[in-house]
């Protein structure tokens, strides 16, 4: 048998117009899994086609990725938490290698370093303030990562202990430094990044990167002293 063949987990699916990604996204969700899509204000009918292909449907009337993120967390019931973007571009089907990561105690915390295939998976500007952030992250954390990435894996008791947040862009970040504060082991593993479905809300342009950029240098300017978790964020 194989070591942890039995291994389950909720994958957490911020959505906001995404009903064309969501068919093939839920196909690739690892059988066993739940599926928590959480919408965050579709007008695309999303949170129809996530219900009717059998995913746990989250309304959250908050505007944000951070937002979507922390109300998925907080639905989520499994040992065991995984984050997924929701727009094709990241196979939710490569999560179980990152479960077994951290349920085997080579981390706390798995990231996916995204590995663009093909022209447009990544835009330069994307990439750009990507690199500038994790060069950030390093020196203030000293955690070596090449990408925060969205496709990731912890306990969810680990992730609510953090007591995270943010509520909008910067929510991916402030969990990796909220981590390291808290003595937790963050790593990452290459995963292969596709050309998304439709138009990104955050990434497709400058204007939008620079608000994400904006957003998670304002938890890096944060103190230490204010990243000690004490109880989990509602």
């Amino acid at each position: 048998m194989t070591l942890f063949a039995d291994l389950t987990a909720d994958v957490v699916l911020p959505c906001l117009d995404e009903a064309a990604a969501l068919p093939w996204v839920l196909e690739h969700i690892p059988v066993g899994w739940r599926a928590i899509v959480v919408d965050n204000g579709s007008i695309d009918g999303s949170a129809d086609v996530a219900r009717s292909l059998g995913a746990t449907v989250v309304h959250e009337p908050r505007r944000g990725f951070g937002a979507a993120c922390h109300a998925g967390l907080l639905a989520a019931e499994s040992e065991y938490v995984c984050f997924c973007d929701c727009d094709g571009s990241l196979d939710p089907g490569l999560l179980p290698y990152l479960v077994r990561q951290v349920a085997l105690g080579r981390t706390d915390l798995m990231l996916g370093r995204r590995r663009p295939q093909g022209r447009g998976a990544w835009p330069a500007h994307a990439r750009a303030g990507n690199f500038a952030l994790s060069r950030m992250l390093r020196r203030r954390t000293g955690v070596r990562l090449h990408d925060l990435g969205p496709l990731r894996a912890a306990r969810r008791a680990d992730l609510l202990a953090l007591g995270l947040t943010d509520r909008r862009s910067g929510y991916p970040l402030e969990m990796v430094v909220r981590a390291s504060d808290a003595g937790l082991t963050v790593t990452e593993t290459d995963v292969p990044y596709l050309p998304r479905t439709g138009k990104s809300k955050v990434t497709g342009t400058w204007l939008g990167t620079w608000h994400a950029v904006r957003d998670m240098r304002a938890v890096l300017s944060q103190p230490t002293a204010a990243l000690v978790p004490t109880e989990a964020a509602k």
